[in-house]
């Protein structure tokens, strides 16, 4: 695949920026999310870099001293953090801007509580103050918007605005969830998340619209509800001592091993006890890894070719490399060279596989290997008019590619043969899409920003295409509607959002509860062939908020999120009658949840599999909260 110029960088772009990094962010500033985590943000070392901490188990280093805040300047490395994990608030940062840490990394920053942590009465501060209410209308006065209005009138624009909105596919739920102490009760006492914490059963009915019964398109899943789902805290590790901000997103479940990256490093702890298998050492930092693995266990990373130094701490990340999760060995490691880039190695952003491919982009153009050799299948090449900026792996590979000229440039969406890298199909997307990230290769569905309308969560819109390329479905879904979210500058990084039994399955924007404070939503889910709302609806109940992680054959398997005093749940939605199954109740007491709600389901890693749930860093810094973990992992029996 041959590459144009990059485009050129902005001007007073900081010394010390890496270069052809992509812009960070979800698409738009915005405040941290209610209780994910939140305590605040590292900061950047001071002075000369000092000597690498201690390793720890599995070459992973000791915890990291209490925080002393502060925030990153010009010259700060931007591949720690890396894009997309967060920026100043205020403003949409661009090339070579400096950006601050993401919230919700178990930083200080004020002590931001977690979702259902105790509000001003108990010395928490900050987020939560009950909302405002809505200006009333005195004697003699007019209402919010001036004139008076008759009764029908009122009637009319009410009912003109419940139509927009269930066509629109906005917040047609919230014509059914009705008084949310309701709501909220009825799920304590059937699904566990409610107003106590209490579960009163391991199923529960969705809502008024919740499936009629018929088996989910996608068969049974393979994960089953326990005799007791009570968990118990398996293991933990706390995280390395870094002089840095350093970028740790990824890990897999293989068998009876979880795999995390580490410092120059993959780990591989026993799934039960949490003792270290094997280490992996590596001559740089990894920076990408593939959210997919082969079904022998073969996983692709992206790494540096060489240890970071003070005072930039960074190194481009050229390498990309195969490991086999069950013998920790680097099966091979390759770097390419070409298109703009002359003889000098091609940085890579991201990485993915499908099949027998491996796939890694980035601004500079994105090459192939074979999974079990590395030989190289493409690569980019100056002849090209397209640059492949990233691909979605799985259970198909597809290409998003940035074609035309510099000024005016268009994207395209590419199902490829994996043999070649030949395009099957296009799709050109609408002119106003700068970037687009692919939330599923099969069935494909494209999220994408249009016109620039995204939001906070990095895309506007769902394009659901069939397997020709034609478009089948366009969804509306701003984002201030669903927690769902996308880095605007990555091809595969979509989360908190599933795809199966035909349909796209999406979290609502926390609401207000019966507890007084915007705690609580709902999983809806959109049909791929119309586009449509279907009657899918199930409740987090008040005080959690319910994430979709992955599908389980057809049924969903979601995260409900931690109170300050209930631990976090592992819950199945079954597909054909989006009935709730807990499948795991975290640890309740108030050492556990503080140290689960410093994980956040935007930046850090969420992996369930066979009754354990592992939860781990995305990144890591110099000034980490002292209770941060690197790894949490629970475990049912």
């Amino acid at each position: 695949m041959t590459q144009p110029p990059p485009p050129p960088p902005p001007p007073n772009q900081p010394p010390n920026q890496p270069p052809n990094q992509p812009p960070p962010g979800f698409g738009a500033p915005q405040d941290p999310p209610p209780g994910q985590g939140g305590f605040g943000a590292p900061q950047p070392p001071e002075g000369p870099a000092g000597p690498e901490g201690p390793a720890g188990p599995g070459g992973f280093g000791a915890p990291a001293p209490s925080p002393q805040g502060g925030q990153p300047g010009y010259g700060y490395p931007q591949q720690g953090p890396p894009p997309g994990y967060g920026y100043p608030q205020g403003a949409q940062p661009g090339y070579g801007q400096p950006q601050g840490p993401p919230p919700g990394y178990g930083h200080p920053q004020g002590a931001q509580p977690g979702y259902g942590a105790p509000q001003q009465p108990y010395g928490y501060g900050g987020y939560g103050q009950p909302p405002t209410q809505p200006m009333q209308a005195g004697p003699g006065q007019k209402g919010p918007g001036g004139g008076k209005k008759s009764a029908t009138t009122r009637i009319v624009i009410a009912a003109v605005c419940a139509v927009a909105l269930i066509v629109g596919g906005g917040v047609w739920y919230a014509a059914t969830t009705g008084d949310d102490d309701k709501a909220g009760s009825s799920a304590g006492q059937s699904t566990g998340g409610g107003e106590q914490g209490g579960d009163g059963g391991d199923k529960s009915k969705g809502g008024d619209g919740a499936g009629k019964g018929e088996p989910a398109a996608d068969g049974p899943g393979k994960e089953k509800a326990p005799a007791d789902p009570t968990a118990r805290t398996a293991f933990q590790h706390p995280e390395p001592k870094v002089e840095d901000i350093t970028f740790l997103r990824g890990s897999w479940v293989s068998g009876k091993t979880f795999v995390k990256p580490g410092l120059n490093s993959v780990v591989g702890f026993d799934a039960e006890s949490g003792a270290t298998s094997w280490t992996l050492k590596l001559p740089g930092q990894v920076c990408a890894s593939s959210r997919h693995q082969s079904d022998d266990g073969k996983a692709a990373i992206v790494f540096e070719a060489a240890k970071r130094t003070g005072p930039r701490f960074y190194q481009p990340c050229t390498e990309v490399g195969v490991v086999d999760l069950t013998s920790g060995k680097l099966l091979w490691s390759e770097s390419v060279t070409g298109g703009t880039g002359g003889d000098g190695k091609i940085k890579f952003a991201e990485v993915t596989q499908s099949g027998d491919v491996v796939a890694a982009g980035g601004l500079e153009g994105g090459a192939a290997f074979d999974l079990d050799s590395g030989k190289v299948r493409w690569k980019p090449n100056s002849a090209d008019t397209c640059t492949d900026r990233g691909y979605g792996g799985g259970a198909a590979l597809v290409a998003v590619r940035r074609c035309g000229s510099i000024s005016s440039p268009h994207i395209v969406i590419q199902a490829l043969d994996t043999k070649d890298g030949r395009p099957l199909f296009s799709y050109k997307m609408p002119e106003t899409v700068e970037y687009a990230s692919i939330v599923s290769a099969k069935p494909l569905v494209v999220a994408a920003d249009v016109g620039d309308t995204a939001g906070v969560a990095g895309f506007s819109d769902l394009f659901s295409l069939d397997d020709k390329g034609a478009l089948r479905a366009r969804i509306p879904a701003t984002g201030d509607l669903y927690e769902a979210k996308c880095r605007t500058t990555e091809v595969e990084n979509c989360r908190k959002i599933a795809v199966g039994n035909g349909r796209v399955y999406l979290p609502t924007s926390a609401r207000e509860s019966s507890s007084g404070f915007k705690d609580t939503n709902e999983i809806v889910s959109f049909d791929l062939a119309t586009g449509k709302p279907t009657s899918d609806r199930t409740e987090a109940g008040a005080r959690h908020l319910l994430l979709p992680l992955r599908m389980d054959g057809g049924n969903l398997i979601a995260y409900r999120t931690a109170a300050y005093d209930t631990g976090g749940q592992v819950i199945s939605i079954d597909g054909g009658t989006f009935e709730q199954t807990v499948l795991m109740k975290n640890p309740g007491d108030k050492k556990s949840s503080t140290v689960e709600r410093s994980f956040t389901a935007d930046g850090d890693d969420m992996r369930y599999d066979g009754g354990r749930l592992f939860l781990s860093a995305g990144l890591v810094s110099e000034d980490s909260y002292s209770e941060r973990q690197l790894v949490v992992a629970y475990a049912t029996g």
